[in-house]
């Protein structure tokens, strides 16, 4: 016959104290004594004690929960990107309830829905949209949502990306200084915020210099189309002397299939570069120039005020755009003297 569970009563039997205090220790951010809390965690472990938090939840309304909606993990950012936010959330006593989805509505709907049975205190989602209806019901729930890497016109939803206008006209300069005028680009998804605001960004300083995109494909963000993209370019009358890619997973298939494949000098006959900075683009292999997503601060950003709403009741929706740097390393040519002020 199996033993009885341990519960509270028993802990705080052992341990000499209220069954209340036994809760105050197991609750985190709770006011206790180091004396007490030394009493209570050795009675629990002698016993095999742990908390119901599924239990405690119910009592305080609070799972302590935090749900992660995640499309694109076969992108490098990402793996990273999420487990930074894995332990900023840990550290105020927050767990992460990771769901995968298809970048579509109808897959979205249906794990957001889930999300909201399991009572999770917020909602984090990293490059995936969702429809009104979906903020509609999360709000309604009280449950605040901050979009990750991914914006959106909807006044209920916070955001936070990198500034990815300014990094495609940053990247735009930089190709410019380089003496090139053959320039083409294979773009993040049409459908998402940053491979649009990226484009953007890019073709609009390229015609304030005079210039036009001799090629543009949509990437998809997706590692086999990019790699054909880089092919039909090269199969064209007017070859690139320069491609900026809208990611560094599509870069690194871009550089594998010019240098391998169609036996292309990096940089001396076109010039790569890539938006991310993962830790792969530093690997002497690729080499990747690459404007540097602040990841960093992208998750002190979104873990921030999605506890400021849930913790201090904040109302204020943000729309937040962290600036990066440009990382410049072999696969570019370096513009003599190359600095860059800002635009």
């Amino acid at each position: 016959m199996p033993s009885e569970k341990v519960t509270s009563v028993d802990v705080a039997k052992r341990a000499g104290v209220s069954q209340s205090a036994v809760s105050r220790v197991f609750t985190p951010g709770a006011s206790v004594s180091p004396k007490m809390a030394e009493k209570v965690l050795k009675a629990a472990e002698e016993l095999g004690y742990r908390p119901n938090v599924l239990a405690r939840s119910l009592i305080t309304g609070r799972s302590r929960i935090i749900g992660l909606v995640v499309a694109y993990l076969d992108n490098q950012f990402y793996p990273d990107a999420l487990e930074r936010l894995s332990n900023a959330l840990q550290t105020h006593g927050y767990h992460i309830l990771v769901f995968m989805v298809s970048n579509d509505e109808s897959g979205t709907e249906k794990v957001m829905g889930e999300l909201l049975d399991y009572q999770v205190d917020g909602i984090i989602t990293a490059s995936v949209a969702m429809s009104n209806a979906l903020a509609a019901r999360c709000a309604a729930a009280g449950v605040p949502v901050v979009l990750f890497n991914r914006g959106q016109d909807d006044e209920r939803l916070n955001q936070v990306t990198s500034n990815n206008y300014i990094g495609g006209r940053r990247i735009a300069d930089f190709l410019i200084a380089g003496g090139h005028t053959r320039i083409a680009h294979i773009a993040g998804w049409s459908g998402s915020s940053t491979g649009r605001d990226r484009r953007h960004g890019f073709e609009d300083r390229l015609r304030e210099k005079g210039l036009d995109l001799v090629a543009c494909i949509d990437g998809m963000y997706r590692r086999e189309i990019a790699a054909q993209a880089a092919r039909d370019m090269f199969a064209g009358d007017v070859k690139p002397d320069a491609i900026f890619v809208g990611n560094d997973h599509m870069a690194f298939a871009v550089l594998d299939t010019l240098k391998h494949e169609l036996k292309l000098d990096v940089p001396g006959e076109v010039s790569v570069v890539g938006y991310d900075d993962v830790p792969m683009a530093a690997w002497p292999s690729y080499d990747l120039t690459t404007l540097r997503q602040p990841s960093g601060r992208m998750v002190e950003a979104t873990v921030k005020t999605l506890l400021d709403w849930i913790e201090e009741g904040s109302r204020d929706v943000r729309k937040i755009e962290i600036d990066g740097p440009l990382m410049i390393r072999g696969s570019a040519r370096v513009p003599e003297g190359w600095s860059y002020e800002g635009l």
